[in-house]
């Protein structure tokens, strides 16, 4: 390897995503990226998790029952949006607690590119464990129009920055 090996201290390690302490009630996030559905992920997603709608890669059938093209299987839509939020409210770590108040709002075709954003709606510290306090967040997915297409509420542990007081 010689003179060209690189010391691997020159990559430092970061921390990824939030620590409880980096949340506050009514902060928002705009979740980056985004994500295009196309037909390949809604029909493997559906056929693996035997979701026989031919709502969901029957494309004439969708049309004849007023869609525009194949329907996104609704699961494939929820854990999509639910994926954009990860890094930005759950990457450190931290179980999940749950998902209440679940609501789609209008469907999702193949092609659509979705979008997502969470607010923190309230906090507190973890009666068992002090090393973790617990969120949650009301997390919005949308399509390229503006639209939004689901809206849930999130809970996890979340681990406390242990180098702050």
């Amino acid at each position: 390897m010689g003179d060209s090996a690189t010391n691997p201290n020159d990559f430092p390690l970061r921390r990824r995503g939030h620590a409880f302490e980096d949340f506050e009630p009514g902060a928002t996030f705009h979740h980056h990226w985004g994500r295009t559905i196309e037909q390949s992920d809604n029909a493997l997603f559906s056929l693996t998790t035997l979701q026989f709608n031919p709502l969901y890669f029957n494309r004439e059938y969708a049309k004849a029952n007023g869609h525009r093209d194949i329907v996104v299987a609704p699961m494939l839509v929820f854990a999509t949006v639910f994926g954009l939020s990860v890094e930005d409210l759950s990457e450190r770590g931290g179980a999940f607690l749950g998902v209440d108040d679940l609501s789609f709002d209008r469907p999702v075709h193949v092609g659509d590119t979705l979008t997502a954003r969470s607010t923190v709606t309230a906090l507190r510290p973890s009666r068992s464990d002090p090393a973790y306090g617990i969120a949650t967040w009301r997390t919005e997915g949308f399509n390229q129009q503006g639209d939004r297409v689901i809206s849930f509420i999130r809970t996890n542990l979340v681990p406390r920055d242990e180098a702050r007081p």
